[in-house]
């Protein structure tokens, strides 16, 4: 005839066996859903990059019409991808130097996610 008290020790067995399989469940789904929000965020961080490279070509089609000048253009793709584009002209202060005839930097923009593309020429 068996002990009370052994009779319990299957129980504690039971429970300490569940509890750890619920911590490494536990553990293994927090590991999943932080890379799927990284997924995530690498997508938003492709198309802030793609908006920031259409606010560059949109000032290179249009430089002609108006003529380029120094300053500061806003422009939208949609209603949640939009781009900011800064021009400077060469010699002037910041980081356009005298070698270059103008400095653009485009910052595209989706959702929390801010890319930028400069480019001088």
């Amino acid at each position: 005839m068996q002990n009370i008290n052994q009779k319990g020790v299957s129980v504690l067995y039971v429970i300490f066996v569940v509890s750890i399989l619920l911590a490494i469940s536990f553990g293994i789904s927090e590991i999943l859903i932080s890379q799927i929000k990284m997924l995530r965020d690498m997508g938003h961080s492709v198309v802030a990059l793609y908006a920031a490279d259409s606010g560059i070509e949109k000032v290179l089609v249009d430089r002609q019409n108006p003529n380029l000048i120094s300053g500061h253009y806003n422009g939208s793709l949609s209603d949640d991808i939009t781009f900011e584009v800064f021009i400077a002209e060469g010699g002037s202060s910041g980081d356009c130097t005298s070698d270059f005839y103008f400095c653009i930097k485009s910052i595209g923009i989706y959702k929390d996610t801010k890319r930028a593309i400069e480019v001088k020429y």
